[in-house]
């Protein structure tokens, strides 16, 4: 599951992370694969002149293949971490591309907000306190969100009465 609680009592931290389906390795072998399939009919044409014709849209869809690949490897280096102390609750947003989101509140007033329909995904789980209303795990699968909401609400239950 994308995401953990540290075994720490003191805070308490749980890093949420979005799930990598395709490892390093296995780029490497869709990179392969893509090259050989645009390869087998290029073998049919070469030495002629139309080679040089279809060689430019052959390397484009490579190179778009890569950079898309690429963007997804950094898209998915968000991650979400939820400190829970005793008379704090903190959470941190580390985006890809480097800005920080921060949001604090006092873990007796603090709501956790299943949203079942309405979200910008189904069982949409946000935080309420401290003022403002902030997300969290939008990128998990449903059923991840729903387990991620009893864990908070179990936690943070417990941080409140503390």
């Amino acid at each position: 599951m994308p995401y953990e609680w540290s075994a720490s009592r003191d805070p308490q931290v749980l890093s949420l992370w979005p799930y990598r389906s395709m490892p390093k390795r296995g780029f490497f072998a869709i990179m392969c694969m893509a090259m050989g399939f645009i390869a087998i009919p290029l073998m049919a044409v070469l030495g002629s002149i139309v080679l040089w014709g279809i060689l430019p849209f052959a390397i484009f869809a490579i190179g778009g293949l890569y950079l898309a690949i690429m963007r997804n490897y950094r898209d998915g280096e968000l991650l979400e971490e939820l400190s829970i102390w005793p008379d704090r609750v903190a959470l941190v947003r580390h985006n890809p591309r480097g800005e920080r989101q921060d949001w604090e509140a006092n873990p007796h007033w603090v709501k956790v907000r299943l949203h079942p329909e309405g979200g910008p995904v189904e069982n949409y789980v946000t935080l309420t306190g401290g003022g403002r209303e902030v997300e969290i795990g939008a990128f998990l699968s449903e059923e991840e969100r729903l387990s991620l909401f009893e864990d908070l609400s179990e936690k943070l239950t417990s941080a409140g009465r503390a």
